[in-house]
């Protein structure tokens, strides 16, 4: 690989930019993607930047249909914020470790966030807002609010809806969600972003318990994450 092409493809990585890397499998020639910037050997062409997009969006890695090109994909790994040390959070954490998440929980009341409650996690305890904003929330970032407290929930969703989060759940009844709308509405976020929030968080599951609970929202971030296939869709229009 030419070093002008190693160094770009480390930066990006250190700075968790999604980044493809295009080979010529014959000749060795090669492109990289890195945003809207292309640059390489292997001569540009549209339908290799729509196909390295295609993959970047998808995470996937392979060879091109006609096997002469192969196609190596560098996005920044997958992220769950959670908003609330609640019980739910205790659960939803570790399958989400376990899915390929790095877990991050925010709540600024320290009797909760605690490393005896969430070991080995990474806890923040600024107010949700400035923390969703100081991480710099991204595509590969799902984000759930857990604490019922519109004081906390509230400035979280809206860091949230100005980025572009691929998941953004927050948990509660479908009566505590018509009111959570309505005051992020009085705040201005506009009828076509509220629909972004998944509200009650999860697919409906029958979930009861906190365990329940927490695997029905990691399944609807996993459909987000993959775009919903029909029959997911269909579940969460039945319920």
């Amino acid at each position: 690989m030419r070093r002008d092409l190693l160094d770009r493809l480390l930066d990006a990585k250190a700075a968790k930019r999604p980044i493809c890397l295009i080979t010529e499998l014959q000749s060795g020639r090669q492109r990289l993607l890195d945003g809207a910037e292309s640059l390489g050997d292997l001569p540009e062409q549209p339908s290799l930047s729509t196909e390295a997009r295609r993959r970047l969006s998808e995470n996937r890695s392979g060879l091109s249909e006609d096997g002469l090109l192969f196609f190596e994909v560098f996005n920044p790994p997958l992220r769950l914020v959670v908003v609330g040390a609640v019980h739910i959070a205790q659960s939803l954490v570790p399958i989400a470790t376990l899915s390929g998440y790095e877990a991050i929980v925010v709540d600024p009341r320290r009797a909760w966030a605690t490393d005896l409650r969430f070991p080995e996690v990474r806890l923040v305890t600024d107010w949700p807002d400035d923390a969703l904003r100081a991480l710099d929330l991204d595509r590969r970032t799902a984000v759930v609010t857990l604490t019922h407290d519109p004081k906390l929930d509230d400035p979280a969703l809206l860091e949230a809806l100005r980025s572009p989060a691929f998941y953004i759940g927050a948990l509660g009844s479908t009566r505590t969600h018509a009111k959570r709308l309505e005051r992020l509405a009085a705040e201005g976020v506009a009828p076509a972003d509220l629909t972004r929030i998944h509200g009650p968080a999860g697919l409906a599951i029958g979930a009861r318990s906190p365990a329940e609970i927490a695997i029905s929202v990691l399944a609807q971030m996993t459909a987000a994450l993959h775009r919903a296939p029909p029959l997911v869709k269909a579940v969460e229009a039945a319920a």
